[in-house]
């Protein structure tokens, strides 16, 4: 799961990207996904059309119903932008999918 240590911080689309496939790894429907996200339906419109196009989300019809899921790729994905933040911030790990509870990042202007 995300960080949610700053939920005033600005999030970016990368993390945007990696929230989402985190509340779908086990399946999700559109509107789990947008509340959770707390994206508007236009924005979450446009996410999980570049999310399915990528082959990091795939759809599941699971009695008349859409089931976005995590695909392997989306995985991978969460894995590495990880991997960035963690060592952005000093923490390096090899422990796997660590997105829940992870740093928080503040970014330093260049004089």
């Amino acid at each position: 799961m995300i960080n949610w240590d700053n939920p005033r911080r600005r999030r970016d689309r990368l993390f945007i990207i990696a929230e989402i496939l985190d509340i779908a790894k086990d399946g999700a429907l559109k509107t789990q996904i947008m509340y959770k996200a707390n994206l508007s339906y236009a924005q979450l419109t446009t996410y999980l059309k570049l999310l399915l196009e990528t082959h990091m989300l795939e759809i599941i019809e699971n009695k008349g119903k859409k089931i976005y899921k995590t695909t392997k790729k989306g995985v991978e994905y969460m894995q590495s932008y990880q991997e960035v933040i963690d060592t952005i911030s000093g923490n390096s790990n090899n422990n796997g999918p660590r997105i829940k509870g992870g740093p928080t990042i503040y970014w330093i202007k260049k004089p």
